[in-house]
């Protein structure tokens, strides 16, 4: 895998950091939004679990669906431009909203999110391998833990900001609908919806403005298509992705983390509200999981890797999501949502040690390999899914068991399973 050049690299590293930093930003505002959406669109479309987790559903999926056109993408415009182009398709996901909100109709609410997870596909597939590439491998996980502070603390805002507009007197509401009349209640779920079109609408101004910054900026272009020649003698006779393991296990393992990290972020205000916490005080439990996942990625920038290897941190953070999931499941009330909120904790350092760890020694198979590590996102479509029907069939707590057996994969992946297949322990990133 080429690194930009070293060249200056202190100053050279600044720009790009910054502008990759406001892309993080972006996207973890708009995904982390879902949290919000989840219980707002219950209401206004009057939904039950299964069908509010669509929302997830919905955004997540594209990422499975897209992601080998995000490969095509970038091979077309290359890395810059790529994400340029990710981030007018996230603009247009979000136009969509203003009919949706204006005819209350869930399939557009679900369509304009399917475009938005398109558009942050392409942006995913060109961002996360390029931070990778920007220094040295070992440190990997250093600089993607500080795109993680960038996305956290947007996915801490984006609730509370969000939050305040859109499930403002939820709770008032909630208990009121039900003895209204049908007319009065339309015009009362009618508003509720709108209150997303102006939000919105500054969405779109800020996306496309960072549109145009990113197309018209100096951020350098990378080849990841040549190798060095260590990794080049190493690929020999290898023909495609299936020869690697350790990236086929790391994209499973990955669908699996990013299942768990969207359920500690967006079931976390639906679940205090199941657990008799009002929604005036809940819509502030996703940023409670995003500051524990801040703290989490300054650990890492801290200790990655003067005092710890990257996978060494994946092995801690599984073990405590293991111990927190269990304590969601047999605690109760504010205990039981600080168990989820602080599964933050747990999965700051999981994504900065897959990547570098999936992509050590792909070389030129990088692009291609960073599409199909941005499918395992779909897990964020899949397990949340699951988890709401499970919240159905039995009870939103007793639903988090779906998390248990996912840490272990996780804990699996960081203690051995990124060694599949490569030459020796050594060949790993560390």
């Amino acid at each position: 895998m080429n690194q930009l050049p070293a060249t200056g690299a202190s100053k050279s590293a600044i720009s790009p950091i910054v502008i990759i930093g406001a892309l993080f930003f972006i996207f973890g505002f708009v995904t982390w939004l879902n949290s919000v959406l989840i219980p707002y669109l219950k209401i206004a479309c009057e939904l039950n679990h299964f069908q509010a987790y669509l929302v997830a559903f919905a955004f997540y999926i594209a990422y499975f669906v897209m992601a080998p056109l995000s490969t095509r993408t970038l091979k077309i415009f290359g890395f810059k431009n790529g994400m340029s182009v990710g981030l007018v398709i996230v603009a247009l996901g979000a136009l969509i909203f203003i009919p949706a909100a204006m005819t209350r109709t869930y399939a557009l609410f679900l369509l304009g999110l399917f475009v938005q997870g398109s558009g942050l596909a392409i942006l995913q597939t060109a961002s996360n391998p390029y931070i990778t590439i920007l220094g040295p491998a070992e440190s990997a996980a250093k600089r993607i833990s500080i795109m993680g502070i960038c996305n956290k603390l947007a996915g801490g805002l984006a609730p509370i900001i969000l939050g305040s507009v859109m499930l403002k007197d939820a709770d008032k509401l909630t208990a009121s609908i039900e003895s209204m009349p049908e007319s009065e209640k339309i015009l009362q779920l009618n508003e509720l919806a709108s209150r997303v079109i102006v939000p919105y609408i500054a969405i779109i101004a800020v996306l496309a403005l960072l549109a145009v910054l990113i197309y018209r900026s100096g951020l350098p272009e990378v080849d990841t298509d040549a190798e060095d020649e260590n990794i080049a003698a190493s690929n020999e006779g290898k023909n495609s992705l299936f020869d690697f393991p350790h990236l086929i296990l790391g994209v499973f393992t990955l669908f699996l983390y990013v299942g768990v990290e969207v359920m500690a972020g967006d079931t976390i205000i639906s679940y205090g509200s199941s657990q008799g916490i009002p929604l005036e005080t809940a819509k502030f439990f996703t940023g409670a999981t995003m500051v524990s996942m801040v703290l989490g990625y300054i650990i890492g920038i801290i200790c990655i890797p003067k005092y710890m290897k990257q996978e060494t941190a994946m092995k801690l953070c599984s073990m405590l999501g293991f111990f927190l999931s269990l304590g969601a499941i047999f605690t109760s009330g504010y205990v039981s949502v600080a168990c989820v909120a602080l599964l933050g904790l747990a999965n700051s350092l999981v994504w900065p040690s897959i990547w570098p760890l999936a992509l050590a020694g792909l070389g030129r198979f990088t692009k291609a390999a960073s599409s199909v590590l941005v499918m395992g996102i779909c897990g964020g479509a899949l397990i949340p899914l699951g988890y709401g029907a499970l919240a159905d069939a039995w009870d939103p707590q007793t639903a988090y068991w779906i998390m248990v057996p996912c840490y272990l994969v996780i804990w699996y992946y960081a203690i051995a399973g990124h060694n599949l297949g490569r030459k020796s322990k050594s060949a790993a990133i560390g």
